[in-house]
């Protein structure tokens, strides 16, 4: 008879502890997909919060973010009377990053994972930073009660 590795052995002794294997997927896997379903949700998330929002056209989380208008946009589709968007100019980029910052940390909560100085740094954003903001926005959001998830 083979030996059993020593983690093949100790996953051994805990499933006859527990019982046997466990059926259906982790409670925490019950979502289908992975990263990419996570990100596509959030994007398509992002677009439908800030459709109709002039200078604002989500399709990715770098180039479309660039100006500051898509953050600011986003916020103001939850917090309408924090600020006139109407009066912000695509070119105003570092005003609109400081804006959309202030009033996500101001009225949702979120840390300022960003900084305005980075943003403005680069003539297209880095889609990491940009994706890893828009998922803590998410986050503080739901938090907040101002975002309805899907109960499963």
């Amino acid at each position: 008879r083979l030996r059993l590795s020593a983690r093949a052995q100790g996953r051994s002794a805990i499933l006859e502890k527990f019982g046997g294997a466990a059926t259906g997927p982790a409670p925490h896997l019950k979502r289908t997909g992975g990263t990419a379903t996570v990100k596509a949700m959030l994007l398509e998330w992002c677009r439908a919060r800030t459709r109709g929002y002039q200078h604002v056209d989500v399709q990715n989380f770098a180039g479309s973010w660039g100006s500051g208008l898509a953050f600011c946009a986003l916020l103001h589709s939850f917090f309408p009377d924090a600020f006139d968007y109407s009066s912000l100019e695509p070119g105003a980029r570092r005003h609109n990053f400081a804006l959309a910052f202030a009033t996500a940390e101001e009225r949702a909560g979120c840390a300022p994972l960003l900084e305005v100085e980075d943003m403005v740094r680069l003539p297209v954003p880095d889609a990491k930073c940009v994706y890893t903001y828009l998922q803590e926005l998410y986050r503080c959001l739901v938090a907040k009660g101002l975002v309805k998830t899907k109960k499963r």
